[in-house]
């Protein structure tokens, strides 16, 4: 069972409010996904938990419905 992009938007901004969240699936199947996720919610923590905020947010999703995600962290420039 596959996800769609909305969805794990959707998501992120539910754990993550002010994230702005770009996604690519990789594979076009619904199973392999990059996200680029910048929130000022990263500030000050290291990129481990940044991406922890992330896969938090994912909930149970990581590893079942969600096969793989290539996730990148940022700080916007402004915070």
């Amino acid at each position: 069972m596959a996800m769609d992009a909305i969805e794990i938007e959707d998501l992120i901004k539910g754990a993550i409010p002010d994230a702005r969240v770009t996604i690519e699936d990789l594979r076009g199947d619904g199973d392999h996904y990059a996200a680029l996720v910048v929130s000022a919610a990263f500030k000050g923590k290291t990129r481990v938990q940044q991406h922890q905020m992330v896969y938090n947010a994912l909930q149970d999703r990581m590893g079942t419905t969600l096969h793989a995600l290539a996730l990148q962290t940022s700080v916007p420039e402004d915070a």
